[in-house]
């Protein structure tokens, strides 16, 4: 049986290298609605600052992506997400319902932010 065109190109995008991923991207906040009740702690226990989450440059990854290295107290390169682009650290995980995407923890005055096909490239 033939893959559908969506399998099939997720296939090839995701192999295209080991060295990295594409992935989608979107924002979360350090609050007990989008984290579990210590919303001040990751799942590393990595302690978040209140007052400036962001500062940390911490991400979250869905489970699969744990499964091809992005484990937690990793440090990776982020790119094609504007703003977002740079280096991050690997400090929390999503919950099992997502798939190939990623987390940015920010401070509570960015408000919004989905970037599709960024790449998140493993550089420890």
């Amino acid at each position: 049986m033939r893959p559908q065109p969506k399998q099939y190109i997720q296939t090839f995008l995701t192999s295209l290298s080991d060295d990295y991923q594409l992935v989608t991207a979107t924002l979360y906040h350090a609050v007990p609605e989008q984290t579990n009740d210590d919303n001040l702690h990751t799942a590393s226990m990595f302690e978040i600052n209140p007052e400036c989450p962001g500062s940390h440059r911490i991400l979250a990854v869905s489970r699969d992506l744990e499964e091809l290295g992005f484990t937690l107290g990793s440090v990776v390169r982020i790119s094609q997400a504007c703003e977002m682009n740079g280096i991050w650290y690997i400090e929390d995980r999503m919950n099992k319902r997502w798939r190939n995407k990623i987390d940015f923890l920010v401070n509570d005055k960015i408000k919004y932010g989905k970037w599709y096909n960024v790449k998140i490239e493993k550089i420890n």
